[in-house]
Order: C-alpha cells, then structure tokens, then sequence
C-alpha cells in the first residue's frame, strides 16, 4: 500500500500530515528515509516514524451504536455520515456492513476485512438480523402470523422469506429477517396495513448490540465475536 496510506491507517496522523511527515525525512523503510507518500510498501518493511518501529495494520472489525439522522455512506452532500463517528485515521480505512436508513438506530458493523463483510452480507450466508420496531396502530396476531409466513412487498415478485415476529406490546414487536431488500421491514409492516414510527436494529447473527455501548459510541469486535460470522 502507498507509505500514506499505511501511516494513516497505524497512527493517529490524517493522510495531508501523514505526506509532511514524510516529506520532513521523518519516516524511514528498512533502514531508509522514504520522503515520497506514494511509495510503495510491503508488509515485511520496517517502517519507522520518529525512529519508532510502526506494526504493520491488522483486519479491524468495529460495532457501532448508530444514531438517527446519520446516513450509511463513505460520503454525502447533505447529511452526516456514520463514518464521522469514527476517528478519521480509522474511519478512512473501513467499510460499512449492510446499511441502516437514516432514520434507523442500532447494531452497524464496520470492517478492513471485505471477505468477512461478504460472509455477512451475502444473500448465501442467511444471516439473521433483528430489528425492533414501535407501530402506528396496535398489530393483530393476524399480521404477525402473514409476517412469519411471507408478505408480498409493493414491486416485487415473489414474498419475503419467513421471518420470526414477537409481540413486545400492543404496537411493539422484534422482527427477525434474513433478508436485505430496499427499505424491508418498513415495506413489510406497510403490506400488512401497519406503518413503523421507530426502528433499533439490535442483533445481526449471533451478535447483539453492546449494551453498554451509548448512542454514536463504537468500540471493537472481541476475537470471539469476529468468529460469529
């Protein structure tokens, strides 16, 4: 990866200050003052900065409390994005897992590791994800029965797979889907003459959302949660 890239990504220095920092000599490979950032290196190299010896990055694999009002993109014009959450030397380097509307709260996992992202987010790995819901109107124990068995979104052709539906209270429930279609488990709620007013994605897998983990809060996967997926 480009000498840049990589020293933004193990320290805290932002892609312009990571190219000064070069640039002033500050940074040798292998024994070597590289000043040019986009020098090519390997892992293997070492590499210094301030004559410390960097470690080469490892696979980072982070769950974030997403707010409202954030959008799931490495970019946008208009609204904040999830990745300004995050510190900027980590937040350049990961990618979104899956994607949570703006309006949508809850469990988003953010990864360097794209082939543990496809395992998640493939359509293949079946991977449960569950999602908490506050309804406009009290639910009937018919809906979440048609909820379970598959209901035929607006556009579509063919019904959504089966889900799980329990009832929390009378507008309250969780519903667990495998699915990822534009907009799902709104559209799915609409099919059955029902409109979501709040939702909290807080399970995807075996992995539950943190607890102790605060509103825009974000902390690191353990090893045992990595190997969920």
């Amino acid at each position: 990866m480009r000498l840049d890239f990589y020293l933004s990504h193990v320290t805290e220095l932002a892609r312009k200050a990571a190219k000064i920092a070069a640039s002033k000599g500050r940074v040798t490979v292998n024994g070597e003052v590289v000043k040019k950032a986009n020098y090519t290196v390997q892992e293997g190299d070492k590499i210094c900065l301030d004559d410390t010896l960097l470690a080469w990055p490892s696979e980072g694999y982070y769950m974030l409390h997403k707010p409202a009002g954030y959008v799931c993109a490495n970019q946008d014009p208009e609204h904040p994005t999830v990745l300004d959450l995050i510190p900027s030397h980590l937040g350049q380097t990961l990618n979104i897992v899956g994607r949570l509307d703006k309006d949508t709260t809850g469990l988003l996992l953010l990864t360097t590791d794209g082939q543990w992202l496809h395992r998640i987010t493939s359509p293949r790995s079946a991977c449960n994800k569950r999602y908490r819901m506050m309804l406009s109107e009290r639910i009937s124990d018919e809906a979440l029965k048609q909820l379970e068995e598959g209901v035929m979104l607006n556009g579509e052709s063919e019904p959504t797979l089966p889900a799980v539906a329990e009832r929390i209270s009378e507008c309250d429930i969780y519903l667990t889907i495998q699915e990822g279609k534009y907009h799902q488990v709104k559209r799915m709620l609409a099919a059955v003459g029902n409109k979501v007013e709040e939702l909290h994605r807080d399970q995807i897998g075996a992995l539950s959302l943190d607890t102790d983990l605060g509103i825009g809060e974000f902390r690191a996967l353990t090893e045992e949660e990595v190997a969920y997926f």
